[in-house]
């Protein structure tokens, strides 16, 4: 894959090694993204031993990849519908809350644990914005902060004129603020937590990708290439990059490929007239436009592909014109990293927790809004792996995986799909 923009600006790993002959730990996470290093940092932290393997770098996947929004929300469901889908689903409505309780304070969280373990991330909160693409998507702005405003979190309208100075362009037509969204270096942000997660006590093995899982009388091997990790209990922790090691799981999800950019350093007169707040922008279009600063002065932002072949050309010309459109008094813009990597989607765009045996957790579905909510999830996950019990996290467990049906079809599927959204933008 190519190199990333945060490969290139985010601080040195930790020094770590692959799983070597056998070992044994309380608990294993596989895969050393958000989720399970934020699930091997909240064990550790509470005493509990705790190995990581991971079978590239830490933060190789979508984790390192992605644009580094911290995002307290769902792409595609609001509150209340989430409240409806758990209660259908699990029975009451107070699980279903308890969940978007989670999404709600999901990104102080992130926030919070960078201060905590002093995490060199370009972390910069100021809110995060999304701004209305056509008129009528003001009133889904206003349904949005009705219901997040109802739940507590510090949300608001943004009418025209003010969309306009946030975002440093009046190609909106409004919109709604959370302020505890923001923006980070997200390989930085999990390198950050991989280190804390060490001076708290737990292990990371890279080089290492998990072959098989089975079952064994004092509870689970997870075997490596070149070793096997004994463990009480087990977090899968690799969302859209997981592999053949359980039945099932890799078939629950859809692995979308997302494209990021980032340009030359602006000057500083334009980078001052776009975004001058701060903010972390994405909007309110299926096709989505989104973007933000790194510490440097670069835009970064992206888009996705109906079909992947060409892409960088193709990408590198699609984004240039969105640029230039939005944003005018960009010029000649030059985008000097270009990069991609695979989001975990699911077929009814919500997150969900399972159970697949007795001691062995995981979840699916970040669905776009991973930076927060991984972590946020894996801390859950650590509490259930602590001797918390199920029924008392903040997100209903399921048992039985959701196939999605027709899965071998899904690079079809997605092309459907994107092609709806660009359909659907154009109109009210």
């Amino acid at each position: 894959m190519p190199p990333s923009l945060w490969a290139a600006t985010a601080p040195a790993p930790p020094v770590t090694e692959p799983l070597l002959g056998e070992a044994r730990t309380g608990v294993a996470v596989v895969g050393a993204g958000f989720t399970g290093l934020s699930a091997a940092l909240h064990l550790a932290e509470a005493g509990v031993p705790v190995t990581v393997l991971e079978g590239a770098e830490i933060g190789w996947g979508a984790s390192g990849r992605n644009n580094g929004q911290v995002i307290p929300n769902m792409s595609r469901l609001d509150p209340d519908a989430i409240v409806a889908s758990v209660a259908r689903e699990h029975g009451g409505r107070d699980k279903g809350e308890e969940l978007v309780g989670l999404i709600r304070d999901s990104a102080s969280l992130v926030f919070d644990l960078i201060r905590k373990h002093d995490i060199q991330a370009e972390a910069v909160k100021n809110g995060w914005i999304q701004p209305a693409h056509r008129p009528s998507r003001m009133k889904l702005a206003a349904s949005r902060v009705e219901q997040w405003g109802r739940r507590g979190a510090p949300v608001r309208m943004v009418d025209r004129a003010e969309m306009a100075s946030l975002a440093g362009t009046d190609y909106w037509h409004g919109g709604w603020e959370n302020k505890t969204g923001g923006r980070i270096n997200p390989l930085g942000y999990a390198r950050g937590l991989a280190a804390a997660a060490m001076r708290a006590g737990a292990v990371v093995h890279t080089g290492s990708p998990v072959r098989a899982i089975r079952q064994e009388p004092s509870g689970w091997a997870v075997e490596t290439p070149r070793g096997v990790l004994h463990a009480e209990r087990v977090i899968i922790a690799t969302h859209a990059y997981t592999g053949d090691f359980w039945p099932g799981l890799k078939h629950s999800i859809v692995p979308v490929r997302s494209y990021q950019m980032g340009t030359s350093v602006l000057s500083d007169n334009v980078r001052k007239s776009i975004l001058p707040q701060g903010h972390a922008l994405s909007d309110t279009q299926g096709d989505l436009y989104f973007y933000r600063f790194d510490a440097n002065g670069r835009l970064v932002t992206g888009g996705g592909l109906i079909v992947p072949f060409g892409w960088e050309g193709r990408i590198r010309a699609r984004i240039t014109e969105r640029v230039k459109r939005v944003f005018p008094q960009i010029g000649d813009v030059q985008f000097d990293y270009i990069w991609w990597g695979y989001v975990a989607a699911t077929d009814d765009k919500m997150p969900h927790v399972y159970e697949l045996a007795p001691g062995v957790l995981t979840w699916t579905g970040c669905n776009g809004r991973g930076v927060a909510l991984a972590t946020a999830l894996g801390r859950e996950l650590a509490r259930a792996s602590n001797g918390t019990a199920l029924a008392d996290i903040a997100a209903p467990v399921e048992k039985k995986l959701r196939r999605i049906a027709g899965h071998e079809f899904r690079a079809f599927g997605i092309a459907w799909t994107m092609a709806q959204n660009r359909l659907r933008d154009g109109r009210d």
